[in-house]
């Protein structure tokens, strides 16, 4: 989810990332994934954004790989066949704290074939980079500050004040997801109102999904329940059978794979099913 939110502020809000990653405002469009396919390509955290002279090639990683570097030195060769004249800016942009050396490396080498490309870790990240640009007020609380919770109530007073109700409700929900990586959930629901976020595409999108992942659940839920019951409802009916033909309690639980509790109760149960029940005709007098 993190990973297509990040995807949904560059498509959004490309001029944004532009002017934090390239250091100029240039008017960038989607680049489809497709077009660079010699076979299909991996592009669940990966944008590539166009401009007439520069392509921006950003991968988004909430975790180290360690195939991150193989993965950027292939998509510069696809990039390359496809625009040998443009320009081409790679960037891997880390958003969890890390320790891990991984996050570091900027180079693919293999044999003589050398390609370099630039990473981003967040939390080395200057703040008021993120506060200066709308489509970057999601990525504030995991920049290079002591105090996350204070720079969500900052950003959410500078979210109150977007005009534009879709680009706040968008901006709004990208950054209590976002967010969740720095702070607490209840900290999140506290500092951003949740009316606002109801209007955006992320929430709609979160909302079908929580729907059909819920309808797919009760439905796989109700069948298990169904297969449950029927092999219970045989494993009882064995069970009886197996009781009314005086075969031992153990013998049947063992047989059947009830418990031993469960037999009993199965037995007294056909006791009582077998019982003659007393017939209710009155008793004929005999003639004085």
């Amino acid at each position: 989810m993190i990973d297509n939110i990040c995807k949904f502020l560059a498509e959004t809000f490309p001029t944004d990332f532009a002017n934090w990653l390239l250091g100029k405002a240039i008017l960038l469009t989607k680049l489809e994934p497709s077009e660079l396919s010699v076979e299909p390509i991996r592009a669940d955290t990966v944008i590539f954004l166009e401009s007439t002279e520069i392509i921006l090639h950003i991968e988004f990683q909430t975790e180290p790989n360690q195939n991150i570097p193989f993965r950027m030195a292939d998509y510069r060769l696809r990039l390359y066949r496809k625009f040998p004249d443009k320009q081409i800016h790679q960037v891997v942009i880390y958003l969890t704290p890390s320790q891990s050396p991984l996050v570091y490396e900027t180079t693919f080498n293999i044999g003589t074939l050398n390609h370099q490309f630039n990473a981003i870790r967040l939390w080395e990240q200057p703040t008021e980079i993120f506060q200066r640009y709308q489509g970057l007020f999601p990525f504030a609380t995991l920049s290079q500050t002591q105090n996350p919770e204070e720079i969500l109530k900052q950003v959410a007073r500078q979210i109150e004040n977007i005009q534009d109700k879709q680009v706040q409700s968008n901006v709004a929900a990208s950054t209590a997801i976002i967010s969740g990586i720095a702070l607490d959930k209840e900290i999140i629901q506290r500092l951003l109102r949740s009316e606002i976020m109801k209007e955006s595409v992320i929430y709609q999108e979160i909302l079908h999904e929580g729907l059909a992942e819920g309808e797919a659940r009760g439905l796989a839920k109700g069948k298990a329940e169904g297969i449950a019951e029927g092999e219970a409802k045989a494993s009882n009916q064995i069970a009886l059978n197996m009781l009314r033909s005086n075969i031992a309690l153990d013998v049947v639980a063992q047989l059947t794979g009830l418990t031993l509790k469960q037999v009993q109760k199965l037995q007294k149960l056909s006791a009582k099913q077998t019982k003659p029940t007393k017939s209710s005709k009155p008793k004929r007098r005999d003639a004085s």
